[in-house]
């Protein structure tokens, strides 16, 4: 399932890969953070407070994608079995 644009290739296995990325720097900013409690700024808490919604929202969107490639192959399939 691959997409594309002038320059630009989109592939399930890029959108997961950026994900996966996305998933680690979160996970490193929070250990980051959780290390230095003492010197935290309530400015730290909100960017990673943003970073956590920005990956909750493309995970939301990668579910979104796969349930509607699903209900398109549950369709072909349907309106095969009925010809």
């Amino acid at each position: 399932m691959a997409g594309q644009l002038p320059g630009i290739t989109l592939t399930f296995h890029s959108l997961i890969s950026a994900y996966k990325v996305l998933q680690d720097r979160l996970v490193q900013s929070v250990r980051s953070l959780a290390s230095k409690m003492s010197t935290a700024t309530p400015g730290s808490f909100i960017l990673l407070q943003f970073q956590m919604s920005q990956v909750t929202q493309m995970g939301e969107s990668i579910s979104n994608l796969i349930s509607q490639v699903n209900t398109v192959i549950s369709h072909a399939i349907s309106n095969q079995k009925t010809q």
